[in-house]
This record gives C-alpha cells, sequence and structure tokens, in this order.
C-alpha cells in the first residue's frame, strides 16, 4: 500500500523588490500575446540570460507554470490567475496596521493573522 504523502506547508514566497515585482509582472503581460523565445523576452525585460532564468525560477517557486516548447516559452495558466500569484514587495507596514488589515475573513486575512500572532502570543 502506498503511503499517503503528509501535507507540508508550501514555502514561504520569496522577499522581491518593487523594481522586480514589476518586470516580473511585465513578464506575465508579455505572454498575452502567446508563445515568447527567450532572445525576444530578455530584450523586452533588458535583462541578461541569467537574471531571466532567475526570474523564470522565481516564477516556478510561486507556483506560476511556464513551460518551454519549440523553443518558446508560454504561461499555462491563465495570465490573471498567474498574476494573483506573483509576490508582493514588503508594504512596510507598522504592526497596527498590519491588525487593522488582519479584520476580516478571508484566505489573505487569515495568513496576516497568522503572522501577527508569531509576533504576538
Amino acid at each position: 500500500m502506498a503511503r499517503k504523502r503528509s501535507k507540508r506547508p508550501s514555502p514561504a514566497p520569496k522577499a522581491v523588490t518593487a523594481e522586480r515585482a514589476r518586470r516580473l509582472y511585465r513578464l506575465l503581460q508579455l505572454f498575452r500575446t502567446g508563445p515568447q523565445t527567450r532572445a525576444a523576452l530578455t530584450r523586452r525585460l533588458r535583462l541578461d540570460v541569467r537574471g531571466f532564468y532567475r526570474d523564470l525560477e522565481l516564477l516556478r517557486d510561486a507556483g506560476i507554470a511556464v513551460t518551454l516548447n519549440d523553443r518558446r516559452y508560454t504561461l499555462r495558466d491563465p495570465v490573471e490567475r498567474a498574476i494573483s500569484r506573483l509576490p508582493f514587495p514588503d508594504p512596510r507596514l507598522t504592526l497596527g496596521e498590519a491588525q487593522q488589515l488582519a479584520k476580516g475573513r478571508t484566505q489573505a486575512h487569515r495568513k496576516l493573522k497568522g503572522q501577527i500572532a508569531e509576533i504576538i502570543p
């Protein structure tokens, strides 16, 4: 009988700068027109190959599926769904501001409440 995998918490998303978040957003927007070559993407984003692969890894770590077929990169999910998974830069909130934003019932509210609970027992 196969063992059941234990449900591990997903790793915390990597922190990104506002500039990198903007570039990742632009990268996803470029996929709206269809599959893209690496050369076209790096040229439009003004990235070197190393930076491109780092961004690609970050997208994949965030659960955004980007595949390579016939030397062209394709976004597997709709762009809107991928955008909702992009890491967000640290908003530099005070604890009071975070507590105010945590008042609610959505998953995002619960996530913020959990982070606050790690600070305030």
